[in-house]
């Protein structure tokens, strides 16, 4: 089962500030069945820090299903899931030794790397519009003081002036 990069990147899923994928669909991505990767997870803990992987809560489930991330608790299997970040990922590609989820971790990288790239465009992006509003603010300052200067000279009383000239004496 050949997958593009677009389907990948609908299962990550930010959780806890971190971009993760449930275990259910790695274990379909990977070609075995979810209560399998459990259970060479569970006999490899040790390379598994709370960084790489980590289980959803109650209240984490119910959000991911009450923001349509997931259609239902069903589609969980009926326990809490395990998310991997992207270092888990590739943990659990070597953890299962099998050419299918050596195959799919490195798509699945490439797709959290691409999240990543357009993360710092967005940034750069950012920046250059912080810049511009900068400049459009002293832009806006400096046609509000011209605007002033034009009014007071607008308002400005009429008085007659004393002739500019040399004056003759006598």
């Amino acid at each position: 089962m050949e997958m593009e990069h677009q389907q990948i990147a609908a299962k990550i899923y930010l959780i806890r500030g971190i971009k993760v994928m449930l275990d259910r669909d790695l274990a379909e991505m990977y070609a075995v069945k979810p209560i399998r990767l459990r259970e060479q997870v569970k006999r490899n803990l040790e390379r598994f820090p709370g960084h790489f992987m980590f289980q959803l809560t109650e209240e984490e489930v119910a959000a991911m299903v009450s923001q349509n991330a997931i259609p239902s608790r069903q589609h969980l299997g009926g326990t809490l899931p395990y998310v991997f970040s992207e270092h888990g990922v590739l943990m659990l590609a070597n953890v299962l030794k099998s050419q299918q989820a050596i195959a799919m971790s490195i798509k699945i990288i490439e797709v959290f790397v691409k999240f990543r790239e357009m993360l710092i465009t967005q940034k750069d992006l950012l920046l250059k519009f912080e810049q511009l509003e900068k400049l459009l603010i002293q832009h806006d300052d400096d046609i509000q003081a011209i605007f002033q200067t034009l009014k007071q000279l607008i308002w400005q009383k009429n008085e007659p002036r004393e002739p500019v000239g040399f004056k003759l004496k006598g």
